[in-house]
């Protein structure tokens, strides 16, 4: 009936190749033979298991009867086409459930006792079948698609198991397709999708090109288990650091913030357990080689490692490199209980303003990210009292707007003041006579 060296290949097969253990696919087939045997030659609610020798190929069915008592059975009349439905235990739940006596899949304790005399309560009794080679279409069908449910039920676990524990991590696959804005990576056995949005701005994929990212979630679903990936995040950017760096694996170092913008800059945070060890110098490697290689991998953005210090003052001038502050005055202190930042006025020199503020706003943004602080940018100058903050410079970045303020001089020459004035033109006049005869003399 069994064509064993193939059934033998294809377990091995799976096993190898989808992670599937060999003894779950020899429950599923024995699952598979059961409902079809009870399909084809089975009785309405008879309860049939089966036993497959991988060695012999034999089959071996059997009929299971569960041991009640007359107070486990509901006393209503069962009511034609009705499904049986089991009552939930009353009161703390240690009174029996009550089912309606079948006789296909209950015996009564008396009877059973009968059989085996120290039978109890709620104990099965396997009754054997006879054995049968030939299934119908529609058993068979059956059989087929039980077998292809387990199968995926089997993978769901199996890649469940796998990357449950990778959460959090780099992983490596290949570029699959892109559609409606997502990519599908092929890791092996499963394929992940990375959103639009996880994305970083203005890179493409070939198919079938090697792509390294964040997996950032791995969700359960009804239709199996969804993998997002993500190379926007900035756990990716850190994720690249510790495989250059061993100071990070090991944690001599430690990254304690990260601002990041996909594709155009990144501003991370660092600080050094031991005090021998420079943290910046070990994000940068030798002659820049670490630093060189995570921004080769994200497409050339620029990163600004900087060094963590739990002074805040100290923290969002190094946050603002490389713009050179004056000075630095906390206004308000954080709230932890309202989750309120703390905000900063840092002062520096007219010529460093721009510097600090970025393009767009870019610099004091990543800073406001970085340190959890609002900063608020103004300059020394005397006749400047104009304050520049990240949320304005984000409005401004936004708008595609500079804002300048141009101020004229009160002596400086305008278009209806552009005629100087002679001695004569100033003369004064005492009456009207006098400018009558002032204005007959301009007229001729």
């Amino acid at each position: 009936m069994f064509d064993l060296k193939v059934i033998h290949a294809v377990l091995g097969e799976l096993e190898e190749e989808r992670g599937i253990p060999r003894e779950r696919m020899i429950e599923a087939i024995e699952q598979a033979l059961a409902t079809a045997y009870k399909k084809e030659f089975g009785k309405r609610g008879q309860v049939v298991t089966c036993r497959f020798d991988l060695a012999t190929g034999d089959t071996i069915f059997n009929q299971v009867k569960t041991v009640v008592d007359e107070t486990m059975l509901r006393t209503d009349e069962p009511v034609e086409g009705e499904e049986e439905v089991e009552e939930e235990p009353q009161g703390d739940g240690s009174e029996p459930k009550k089912v309606r006596f079948d006789e296909e899949k209950h015996i009564m304790i008396g009877t059973a006792r009968m059989i085996k005399r120290d039978v109890q309560l709620n104990d099965e009794l396997v009754f054997p079948l006879e054995s049968k080679a030939d299934f119908g279409r529609i058993a068979a069908q059956t059989a087929k698609q039980v077998i292809v449910q387990k199968i995926r039920e089997a993978e769901k676990e199996s890649a469940l198991a796998e990357f449950g524990s990778k959460a959090g991590d780099i992983v490596m696959g290949h570029v699959q397709r892109f559609e409606r804005g997502n990519l599908y990576v092929d890791l092996g056995r499963i394929t992940a999708i990375m959103p639009y949005d996880e994305q970083i701005p203005g890179e493409r994929f070939k198919p079938g090109e090697r792509v390294r990212a964040l997996l950032l979630a791995v969700e359960e679903t009804p239709r199996g288990i969804f993998l997002k990936l993500s190379r926007a995040h900035g756990d990716f950017l850190a994720g690249l650091f510790a495989i250059e760096a061993p100071e990070l694996q090991n944690g001599t170092v430690e990254v304690k913030s990260i601002a990041r913008e996909a594709g155009a800059r990144s501003k991370i945070a660092v600080y050094a357990h031991d005090n021998h060890i420079d943290p910046v110098g070990s994000m940068v490697g030798q002659r820049g080689v670490r630093v060189s290689t995570v921004m080769s991998e994200l497409g050339g953005e620029k990163i600004d490692i900087i060094e963590w210090s739990p002074e805040p003052i100290a923290f969002i001038e190094d946050a603002l490199s490389p713009a050179r502050v004056l000075n630095v005055k906390i206004v308000t202190e954080p709230n932890t209980e309202t989750g309120e930042r703390g905000h900063a006025v840092v002062e520096v020199n007219s010529d460093q303003q721009s510097l600090a503020i970025g393009r767009g706003g870019q610099n004091v943004r990543l800073a406001a990210k970085l340190t959890g602080w609002k900063i608020d940018i103004v300059s020394n100058t005397p006749t400047s009292d104009t304050v520049i903050d990240e949320e304005t410079a984000e409005l401004e970045a936004e708008d595609g707007m500079t804002t300048a303020v141009v101020g004229t001089p009160d002596d400086a020459p305008t278009a209806d003041r552009d005629i100087s004035t002679t001695d004569e033109e100033l003369e004064e006049v005492e009456t009207p006579e006098e400018a009558e005869a002032l204005i007959s003399a301009e007229e001729k």
